[in-house]
């Protein structure tokens, strides 16, 4: 199985073609979960203007994404006055000042083409500096008295990113770890089937040696997990399953490895209902296969009828018509 690119492909084509050659453009796709991008040149061909609409950017922007992105792309990031209508954030390219070596031009266009990736990890990165925060304030209950009672809650705010229209992402920092639960719908009885096998089998991997490190993961049918039970209006029944992430300090220690983990968690649905599709469709190959040879076998089978030749009595050859 194949891991999703994190990145758009067709960001990362267009403008490495057009910092080649500066040409008009005006694209316009969608990527997944139903984020819109439009690549346009309105003013002129050396200035090209990326825009995206995406349905959780209220619920983006109260975690800070708009802070994230200016900082992420500090004279490159419009206003919201400047912003295209219709989207939530626009980027304007001057193909006139780009940098000076084709190193620092392919680093430009790697950092764009992650502009979903990017406003998608404010959530998270306010819950890993939100974590680290309780951590350093929490205190091991000391003495035999204390260890007695109850350990106090240190959570910090439940954030909710509802993502797709059905779906939501559920993200809270404690004081030890970071929980992550992703609601999911399967609209068909055999995406189910599918979808129980596979998380099952992001349980069980765990139990690997190689894999004790990997974060813990854990599914639930039906019924929501403990964190966000209390959410009014959360869905439930055979359609709808939880999955929940606990990552602990060491899947997000330093800069580089809080990127990492983004990028692979945030595109976890879609790898989940890619690779359904991509089973059903393997599956639907190899059964047109087996039918394929099963009719060859048949036609093997069938008895030859023998045409004896048959004559009149003055001795001409009958045939039949």
């Amino acid at each position: 199985m194949i891991l999703l690119e994190s990145h758009s492909v067709i960001i990362h084509d267009v403008l490495t073609d057009r910092f080649e050659k500066p040409s008009r453009a005006d694209i316009a796709f969608v990527d997944y979960d139903n984020v819109r991008f439009h690549l346009s040149t309105p003013q002129s061909k050396t200035q090209v203007l990326l825009s995206m609409g995406i349905q959780c950017w209220p619920d983006l922007v109260k975690f800070g994404a708009r802070e994230h992105l200016q900082q992420q792309y500090a004279g490159l990031l419009l206003g919201e006055a400047e912003t295209e209508p219709e989207y939530n954030v626009s980027l304007l390219i001057d193909l006139e000042k780009l940098p000076a070596t084709p190193e620092e031009q392919t680093d430009l266009i790697n950092q764009i083409s992650l502009l979903k990736a990017t406003a998608m990890s404010a959530p998270f990165l306010s819950a890993f500096a939100e974590q680290a925060t309780l951590q350093a304030n929490y205190k091991e209950p000391a003495g035999a008295q204390q260890m007695d009672l109850q350990p106090s809650e240190h959570k910090g705010e439940l954030k909710v990113v509802r993502y797709r229209e059905e779906e939501a992402i559920y993200i809270q920092a404690s004081h030890d770890h970071v929980t992550i639960i992703f609601s999911t719908v399967f609209k068909e009885e055999t995406d189910r089937v599918y979808g129980r096998v596979f998380l099952q089998e992001f349980v069980d991997a765990r139990q690997l040696q190689s894999l004790q490190s990997a974060p813990q993961v854990t599914y639930s049918n039906r019924e929501p997990p403990l964190e966000i039970r209390h959410i009014p209006g959360l869905k439930t029944g055979e359609d709808w399953g939880y999955v929940t992430f606990i990552l602990f300090p060491r899947h997000f220690a330093n800069p580089t490895k809080a990127l990492s983990t983004i990028n692979r968690i945030q595109l976890f649905r879609d790898y989940l209902h890619y690779h359904i599709k991509c089973s059903k469709a393997y599956m639907h190959s190899r059964m047109r296969y087996r039918v394929a040879e099963f009719l060859k076998i048949l036609n093997r089978a069938k008895p030859e009828v023998a045409h004896a030749e048959r004559k009149t009595a003055s001795g001409r050859t009958f045939r039949t018509r």
